[in-house]
């Protein structure tokens, strides 16, 4: 074990954390009605809480297990066979679990997006608990755990390149979460403006900070491959929240705080996959292509298909990620083969397992919240307390 590598993985660890408890939870909350915001804090919560046991159950074995191409297998449930001594590479493997177990519980939480406002909470739990041991946890375990799309695997000794998660993370969420809004249906009450800007401005600041442990963290060591990824993460936000904001200005005369901050997370998502293959200059242009390219697909996606997808999981989260996975062969750091066709395997698997899971977890227990819990907002009606004036 080097203990550089350990010290800053421990750091990264906690970073991760930071982006969903409170960085995700903060900036989706900002975005709903007043009277839904506690809901949207109960449900990232609630899922870190339930994801951080079902990994040590299941789903680290599944992911990360030695299984075969496809499956991880069940050999390192709760653990088993992993102690304080058992290494990982450099790492400790208990170190390696808790920084994945951060991935598997901010993946399900990016969904919460999609259905805020008008879901059950039964539904939130259930679903996501199923859908991370189902989709994520294979999906992960295909291309970061030695699966058949790795190096080595249908696609030769350049396998599948995705650093920190355009595919595992940002593909899969995005959309399940299209997928969950097409499903659930648009809202009943009339669409309001974020009722409170300041929380997701801080909220996308915190996902910001938190991201330099995601994708630098992802290098599962302390050196340069680590600092380029901070760098080229930083430099990717930065452009991506400026071209968001000049777009949005030319387009409506007005650049807004929650535009901006929103650009910010496209530029995130968008360099994830490439931050450990390329340099600040690529960072550059794949923070300002996506700034205005995640803008168009949100208009796209809620003027001219009127999906309510309501926080614009797919538009920013899936299409940044799909783009910077592109990306990467198109700055010549991967194979076009692998990167599509990856890109094809996963989103056929996710679509698949999303709409199956859905209508099981409606069968057992219900989907949507009937009219009159909705127009009262769900932090009165299904979690009893509210913290705004609920006539707001």
């Amino acid at each position: 074990m080097v203990g550089a590598d350990t010290a800053w993985i421990i750091v990264a660890t906690a970073l991760v954390l930071f982006m969903s408890l409170p960085g995700l939870a903060l900036f989706y909350g900002g975005l709903v009605r007043a009277r839904n915001v506690l809901s949207v804090f109960m449900h990232v919560y609630a899922i870190a809480c339930l994801m951080s046991i079902l990994w040590l159950g299941l789903g680290y074995s599944i992911a990360f297990g030695d299984g075969n191409a496809y499956w991880g297998g069940l050999g390192k449930m709760f653990l088993s066979g992993v102690d304080a001594n058992t290494v990982s590479g450099t790492l400790p493997e208990v170190l390696f679990f808790a920084f994945q177990m951060t991935f598997a519980i901010i993946t399900p939480a990016l969904i919460v997006g999609a259905y805020v406002e008008r879901i059950s909470f039964g539904f939130v739990m259930v679903f996501s608990g199923l859908w991370m041991l189902a989709c994520y946890a294979p999906v992960t375990h295909w291309i970061w755990g030695g699966g058949f799309l790795a190096d080595g695997g249908i696609f030769g000794e350049v396998g599948t390149k995705d650093f920190a998660g355009g595919i595992v993370v940002h593909e899969t969420a995005g959309l399940a979460a299209l997928i969950i809004a097409v499903m659930l249906g648009r809202r009943r009450v009339d669409n309001k403006p974020p009722h409170n800007p300041g929380y997701v401005m801080i909220g996308a600041s915190m996902l910001w900070v938190g991201w330099f442990g995601f994708n630098g963290g992802s290098q599962l060591a302390a050196d340069g491959g680590a600092a380029m990824a901070i760098t080229v993460t930083h430099i990717s936000a930065a452009a991506a929240s400026m071209t968001w904001a000049i777009w949005e200005r030319i387009k409506y005369g007005k650049a807004s705080l929650v535009g901006i901050v929103t650009g910010t997370i496209a530029g995130l998502a968008s360099i994830t996959p490439a931050s450990g293959f390329v340099g600040p200059v690529e960072a550059l242009i794949i923070g300002a292509v996506a700034g205005i390219l995640c803008q168009e697909m949100v208009g796209l996606i809620r003027n001219k298909l009127r999906i309510d997808d309501t926080l614009d999981v797919f538009a920013v989260h899936g299409v940044g990620g799909i783009f910077g996975t592109i990306m990467i062969a198109a700055f010549g750091a991967g194979s076009w083969a692998a990167q599509l066709g990856a890109l094809a395997i996963v989103g056929a698997f996710t679509t698949v397992v999303t709409v199956v899971l859905i209508l099981v977890t409606k069968a057992l227990v219900g989907f949507r919240i009937d009219p009159e819990m909705e127009h009262q907002g769900l932090d009165l009606a299904a979690h009893g307390e509210s913290a705004y004036d609920h006539n707001s």
